[in-house]
């Protein structure tokens, strides 16, 4: 196993490249995390799943892996081109909250979303309002370097100094230019309409800025960007093995941190970008005011297992956009279970180590640019194999460690009505009154409409019993 390649599609070169760590069997791993004024929609919450399945991939291949994945509490407008307010004082304000209390609370959804999904916790999770210190000392080189400079309201980061500043997104520098010129430019004193904010004064439109903090050159406060290049910097060096995030990120923010970063250190910043792409609901982008931003507690209370979102986003590729609908949500909850319920048939076996002829199938695909719906294929392959029950069984549990779909916990655990969405339940309990009443109509809709659900009715001269399709 020590000689396996792994194979990642690396944005900065658009090839597909064999990994090769800095340090032998070690990997450094940066991922952007969330802006902590809102609860993450679901979409975030696939970024992180695909994340964590990268992690989970290099621990299976033995790998020592330092996954650092940061909390933005500070600093990032309600535009990635430094215009609009700070998001998190626009969050805090809403809802007649401090900046730290609006943090605070938001952090412990995400966590506890994370902890759902079964996605393992990060090394290091850094708050941007925890390091501000080493912020400060990162402008402080951009300025003495030349890198950076100081106009009344800010420190920004002078982008025609970066010779290859566009290397990520492969943009034409003078068409961003112009792009960047097009909006609203609040500081007339900028040297060209893309350079980006490092550091903002307590001035102009951010004169009430609620968070703020002492520097060198005036109160105020960090820009966006900068925190991800101080989180690297500080926790795993000038130089990463891998830096993923969502392919929005790519023109603006990942940009913007090569940048900084490589004018400070002197040296790259990542050797492997990784970019996941969106989620999309019912084919069209997320909408909160088309009520489509869903979270995770949205799932839940439609009665579907979290565990179940984890297996449709493992059904696409991390690279590839995904559709969501409630139908493919409630197919991939038919489908996880029916997984459930063949493992519990293989309970009560001797212990076995994994099959190794099916094993080196699903390393081909989790090294191939981590290939998780051909790795869900090689689990249906041992599923409907011949192997013995023991060999299966430790087969599967073993593919699980990349997987997290909690295999070993299905084996133990009783099957109940409370595995039965509330949603469904709700509907045998219409249907019930409705056959008591006679009205057989509706009783006969409600019955098409359970089963379209992924149950079965069971009618009987005491009543009717639901469960799940086989």
């Amino acid at each position: 196993m020590d000689m396996t390649e792994i194979k990642l599609q690396n944005t900065l070169t658009g090839k597909k490249e064999i990994f090769k760590p800095l340090k032998e069997k070690e990997v450094s791993f940066y991922q952007c995390g969330p802006t902590v004024y809102w609860t993450q929609h679901i979409g975030n919450l696939r970024a992180m799943t695909m994340a964590d399945i990268i992690n989970r991939t290099f621990q299976y291949l033995d790998y020592k892996v330092k996954f650092v994945r940061n909390y933005t509490d500070v600093g990032h407008l309600t535009s990635d081109n430094d215009e609009g307010e700070d998001k998190m004082s626009k969050g805090a304000e809403k809802e007649g909250l401090s900046p730290k209390e609006i943090a605070d609370k938001y952090i412990a959804i995400f966590e506890k979303d994370n902890s759902a999904l079964n996605n393992l916790e990060p090394t290091i999770k850094p708050k941007a309002t925890e390091n501000i210190n080493e912020v400060i000392e990162m402008v402080k080189i951009m300025l003495e370097k030349g890198y950076a400079y100081q106009t009344e309201l800010a420190i920004y980061f002078d982008i025609t100094k970066a010779s290859e500043y566009n290397c990520l997104s492969h943009q034409d520098l003078e068409k961003q230019k112009q792009g960047a010129g097009a909006g609203e430019v609040s500081d007339n004193d900028k040297k060209n309409p893309a350079d980006f904010a490092v550091w903002f004064f307590k001035k102009g439109k951010h004169i009430n800025a609620l968070q703020v903090w002492d520097s060198p050159w005036g109160v105020g406060f960090p820009g966006w960007h900068i925190e991800c290049s101080a989180f690297i910097r500080k926790f795993l060096g000038p130089t990463i093995d891998i830096h993923m995030g969502g392919i929005e990120h790519i023109s603006i923010h990942h940009t913007n941190e090569i940048a900084q970063s490589e004018a400070v250190n002197n040296a790259p910043l990542a050797n492997y970008w990784l970019h996941n792409e969106h989620l999309l609901v019912d084919n069209k982008k997320m909408s909160k005011s088309e009520g489509t931003s869903y979270s995770l507690e949205e799932i839940k209370t439609k009665g579907f297992d979290p565990l179940a979102l984890r297996y449709l986003f493992l059904s696409a590729h991390y690279r590839s956009k995904q559709n969501f609908t409630w139908e493919a949500l409630s197919s991939a909850q038919n489908g996880l279970h029916n997984i459930y319920r063949q493992i519990k048939e293989l309970k009560n076996v001797s212990p076995a180590l994994p099959d190794e002829s099916f094993k080196e199938d699903f390393i081909k695909t989790i090294t191939d640019d981590f290939n998780i719906p051909k790795a869900l294929a090689v689990i249906q392959e041992v599923l409907k194999s011949d192997l013995v029950a023991d060999k299966k069984l430790a087969t599967l549990l073993d593919f699980d460690k990349v997987l997290g779909l909690k295999l070993a916990e299905a084996i133990s655990k009783k099957e109940t009505d409370t595995e039965i969405p509330e949603y469904v339940l709700e509907m045998k309990k219409e249907r019930d009154d409705a056959r008591a009443q006679k009205d057989w109509q509706k009783s006969d809709e409600l019955r098409k409409e359970i089963e379209r659900e992924g149950y079965i009715l069971e009618d009987s001269n005491t009543g009717s019993t639901i469960r799940k399709t086989n």
